[in-house]
């Protein structure tokens, strides 16, 4: 049993997201406009400002950075794809697949 200086560890390994299907293809300019988007809105919707710098970097991250991005700012990750994850206040943070991973779908430009 943990001594109550310690919070337990709830995190979980993070894993690649599963391959998934935009609902048209798109090319990767627009899902970098798409991406953007969603990054220049999210803090504006609830949560704190770091957290979400902080998701965006393990989003942008090789797999293993993301791990230690996430555990370092205190991240309560509950989908090891990152979906859905928590800040140690209880703020709920979604994150779509299109910031996550590129579709199956996608247009190379050219």
């Amino acid at each position: 049993m943990p001594n109550s200086g310690q919070r337990a560890e709830s995190n979980i390994k993070l894993s690649k997201p599963k391959p998934w299907k935009y609902t048209e293809p798109i090319t990767r300019t627009q899902l970098i406009q798409m991406r953007d988007e969603f990054w220049d809105t999210a803090p504006h919707y609830g949560g704190q400002k770091e957290i979400w710098d902080a998701l965006r970097a393990a989003a942008e991250a090789e797999l293993s950075l993301a791990q230690t991005i996430v555990d370092s700012a205190g991240i309560i990750v509950t989908s090891a794809d990152m979906t859905t994850c928590y800040d140690e206040r209880g703020a709920k943070y979604e994150l779509p697949n299109y910031v996550l991973s590129e579709p199956t779908n996608l247009i190379r430009d050219t």
